[in-house]
């Protein structure tokens, strides 16, 4: 991307040049949490001494325009949460070169190429970044952090379109590329054990979203389908397949001082083509969520919100998977009633707080707990942030 700046740069004149670079800008963000669990670990050993500080995020991101038509932009994340640490190198979030073919005001019409933010309801794109969340904690039915990899990004071309309404925006994205399959998927698939690697395949995601009356109410449809392949190197066991493929419907009316919001997500996801059944599975689960904030004063908000986890339609309850011997019963789904408390200091500065009581393990990390069967089904977390940004 910095090749590209400078090829660009170096086309044009000085002035030119200088205009170029009063488009600079940079930025970055730090956010540091203590969890605390009574059962059960999250992001760290948070059921044990004083909590776990094991969630932290890092991240910096820089954008230039060396064309009014073209923008180029890049965030690099370091994040950290529970297990060794390994995961906090520090990588390349999203990187793209954005060109508007057509900018007017009536459309904006135009494509990115690189590392892309899937439009993955409403805040996978930004999921990062403290700032723009609702709470400390996204929703983990719909925003998996267990397996966040998979749907955070992809290296490929998106196209967008926005179109200016008299009654409001409308806005589409396509993009086709390879997922990120992180070691967390491959965790998740119990496939950490089976030598061999997990590749990601040709993928695509689209999102149609609709702003009405200045985003007093906001529709949005999501839909994917990620494809990884596992290469076996275990004698015996062939090759196989995973896909994830979902919708999402996204909700959101919006008040002065207040907003409700409601996704729902319907997923489809297996394994296939191994020659031992064992491994092959086919199942569609269902995730929603309910979620209401409240500004008061000029700098703080509460929220209140019910987050629903079910990872098998056909077993809710998770009895026959428990029966199967697969493991307990409350790792099938998760029932999440969520507090939270934001205060913004000034806008580089925010602290927030966060109580959460759960029934179901469905979304715990198996990087922190690596038995099932040694977590318990109902739990309760409590979580405290400082967030920094400039």
């Amino acid at each position: 991307m910095l090749l590209a700046a400078t090829l660009l740069g170096g086309a044009l004149p000085a002035a030119a040049q200088a205009d170029m670079l009063d488009t600079l800008q940079l930025h970055g963000f730090l956010s540091q949490a203590l969890v605390i669990t009574d059962r059960n670990d999250f992001f760290g050993p948070s059921s044990s001494g004083g909590g776990s500080l094991k969630y932290t995020e890092i991240g910096a991101n820089a954008s230039i325009r060396p064309h009014q038509d073209v923008l180029i932009a890049a965030q690099v994340l370091s994040r950290r949460a529970g297990g060794d640490g390994s995961d906090a190198r520090p990588v390349l979030d999203y990187g793209v070169v954005d060109y508007q073919m057509v900018s007017n005001q009536q459309r904006t019409l135009g494509l990115q190429l690189g590392r892309f933010k899937n439009p993955f309801g409403f805040h996978n794109q930004t999921r990062d970044v403290a700032f723009t969340r609702p709470s400390i904690l996204l929703p983990q039915s719909i925003y998996f952090d267990r397996t966040r990899s998979l749907g955070l990004s992809g290296d490929g071309v998106s196209f967008y379109l926005d179109e200016r309404l008299p009654t409001g925006n409308l806005r589409f994205q396509v993009g086709a590329g390879k997922i990120q399959a992180g070691d967390d998927l491959r965790r998740t698939l119990r496939l950490d054990g089976i030598p061999g690697s997990l590749d990601p395949d040709t993928s695509a995601i689209a999102q149609i979203r609709y702003e009405h009356d200045g985003g007093r109410i906001i529709v949005a449809l999501s839909r994917a389908d990620a494809n990884a392949s596992f290469d076996s190197a275990m004698p015996g066991l062939s090759d196989g397949d995973f896909y994830f493929r979902p919708w999402v419907l996204s909700l959101q009316y919006n008040e002065e001082r207040w907003s409700l919001t409601a996704e729902y997500a319907r997923r489809n996801s297996g394994l296939e083509n191994f020659n031992n059944p064992a491994f092959n599975f086919d199942v569609t689960g269902e995730s929603w969520y309910l979620q209401y904030t409240r500004r008061f004063h000029d700098n703080w908000q509460w929220l209140v919100r019910y987050d629903s986890l079910v990872s098998n339609r056909d077993d809710r309850s998770g009895t026959a998977y428990e029966a199967s011997g697969a493991g307990p019963a409350h790792s099938q789904f998760a029932d999440d009633y969520t507090l939270g408390l934001q205060w913004n200091l000034n806008p580089q500065v925010m602290l927030a707080a966060e109580y959460h009581h759960v029934d179901g393990s469905g979304w715990l990390p198996i990087q922190d707990n690596p038995d099932p069967s040694e977590t318990s089904r109902r739990w309760n977390m409590l979580l405290f942030q400082l967030s920094l940004r400039f």
